[in-house]
């Protein structure tokens, strides 16, 4: 089975949209916000184009935008919004439709992309960003140790859950039900 990257970010805002997603897959339909993200992507990339590396911290570098990436020994893959490569050091970018500073699922999908990064470059991935799209501000990630380990449990505990069948508890957090495009197959919330 291969998870997408995105799949980490939902596993972490709520177990059931795996389960929604793969064992008992609904007919959803995308938000409007989802598909105005979407065009803010591509608006993101060719201003990014022509911005300055300074806003990462680097001086010069490559970039690769849409970059496909895949592990079949992680069971991963993901399209990364842009790669920068300077000085030998790969660092991932991800871009968010977002105004609030990257929780923990935003840093975990970064983490993911940075252990496909790792394994198609065969170089270490020590530090990412997050690029807030309507602020226009960037928040450098480190990559941990402990971040690539959890961001492996993750795709396990997601593994478990497709394979067994299981319907996870619901998140604790019911503000994200409000939401969220499975609403209406939980029961319970």
């Amino acid at each position: 089975m291969i998870f997408t990257v995105s799949d980490i970010k939902q596993f972490l805002y709520c177990p059931r949209i795996i389960y929604f997603t793969y064992v008992m897959p609904v007919d959803k339909k995308p938000t409007f916000k989802m598909e105005f993200g979407k065009d803010e992507h591509l608006r993101a990339e060719g201003l990014e184009e022509r911005r300055k590396l300074k806003i990462y911290g680097l001086e010069e570098g490559k970039r690769h935008f849409r970059l496909y990436l895949k592990s079949d020994r992680l069971g991963l893959s993901g399209i990364l919004d842009m790669l920068i490569i300077s000085d030998g050091q790969y660092y991932p970018v991800d871009f968010k439709d977002s105004t609030r500073p990257p929780g923990a699922n935003h840093r975990y999908q970064l983490t993911a992309y940075s252990l496909l990064v790792e394994e198609k470059f065969g170089k270490p991935v020590r530090r990412g960003f997050i690029h807030l799209i309507p602020v226009k501000r960037t928040y450098a990630v480190d990559i941990t140790q402990s971040m690539r380990d959890y961001a492996k449990k993750i795709i396990t505990r997601m593994a478990r859950i497709v394979e067994g069948e299981i319907m996870p508890s619901a998140n604790r957090s019911r503000s994200r039900c409000r939401d969220c495009e499975f609403r209406i197959w939980c029961g319970d919330v």
